[in-house]
């Protein structure tokens, strides 16, 4: 009797595929802050807690969360009486918070304390009597939360390098800049050099606005391009800096793909490609980071190797009302 065919996994071994992982990479202190809020709230409280807006930009951590008994809202008015309610990582404008005072609602603020720190220098700089140019993507939760901080017309939003070359200030006028914390390291470097160019005397904050975890991760993006023929970043498409990682890695001339689960990649986007960069944004967990490995090795042979380009530590205080 003849034996019987091998089968294919016998005969062949799938190609090789290295996968340079970048680090740091996935949550940061923030995030990592604002989920253990919306859980020690649930904890304290019970179910269900409300939560204005995604707490963080991602669909995995929102629908975990869910999961556990919150329940995700835009507005404040769609919160009953009586129950308690997280405000968003990203930061809420003012009259949120007094809205809810009003109503006379428990609420947990879950802003990052590095975009706190934007809005406190927003009220420093209208105290001085400095009008704002606010460098941020409009209808980001997090631009409208800081532009929420002062009064309307204290603050002028702009995107690009041709806003700054339409604004209408004097030159001599009292002005001040601040920044989105999520934005391309490189984009606001130039957006900042030309608002200093046009206005000599415009004040900057004594340290930039761009997060540490967002520079930290496009640094690690820069590393790891150069030498990938594909790059997957695991994010939303509503989170900025997730969005960032793709535009860095496609500046320096490498495809960039935005993926928000391992199930979202293509076959076909493999094909000629030996070498991957996978990245992670700051509102993903590195569970979804091991997802997408394990995607690959059913395709190919994976080595990896992690590129680090910087060391995190960094850890935030939660709630005072929590910590009981």
């Amino acid at each position: 009797m003849n034996a019987p065919f091998p089968s294919p996994d016998e005969t062949q071994t799938k190609p090789g595929l290295r996968l340079l992982i970048a680090a740091p990479r996935g949550f940061c202190a923030g995030v990592d802050r604002a989920i253990e809020i919306v859980e020690r709230a649930i904890e304290k409280y019970g179910a269900p807690v409300y939560v204005r807006h995604e707490i963080v930009h991602n669909r995995y951590v929102v629908e975990s969360l869910r999961e556990k008994g919150a329940v995700f809202v835009e507005e404040l008015d769609e919160v009953p009486d009586g129950v308690p309610v997280v405000f968003s990582a990203h930061g809420v404008p003012k009259s949120v918070p007094a809205e809810a005072q009003a109503r006379e609602l428990l609420y947990v603020d879950a802003t990052c304390p590095l975009v706190s720190k934007v809005h406190r220098q927003a009220e420093r700089q209208i105290e001085k009597g400095r009008h704002i140019i606010f460098v941020g993507h409009a209808g980001h939760p997090e631009v409208i939360g800081t532009m929420g901080q002062v009064e309307p017309g204290q603050m002028t939003l702009v995107e690009t390098v041709e806003d700054v070359a339409k604004l209408a200030f004097d030159t001599e006028e009292p002005l001040a800049y601040l920044t989105q914390t999520t934005l391309s390291v490189d984009d606001t470097a130039e957006i900042v050099g030309a608002l200093e160019e046009r206005f000599p005397h415009i004040r900057g904050p004594k340290a930039e606005d761009i997060c540490y975890a967002t520079s930290n991760r496009q640094a690690a993006v820069k590393q790891i391009a150069p030498g990938a023929d594909l790059v997957l970043v695991i994010g939303a498409p509503n989170s900025s800096n997730s969005l960032r990682l793709v535009e860095v890695a496609e500046r320096l001339g490498t495809v960039a793909k935005l993926i928000q689960r391992a199930d979202e990649i293509d076959p076909a986007w493999l094909d000629g490609v030996g070498t991957i960069g996978l990245t992670a944004g700051a509102s993903a967990p590195e569970k979804l980071v091991r997802e997408v490995v394990d995607k690959l090795a059913e395709w190919r042979t994976v080595e990896e190797d992690t590129i680090a380009a910087a060391e995190e530590n960094m850890v935030f205080k939660l709630p005072r009302q929590l910590m009981d």
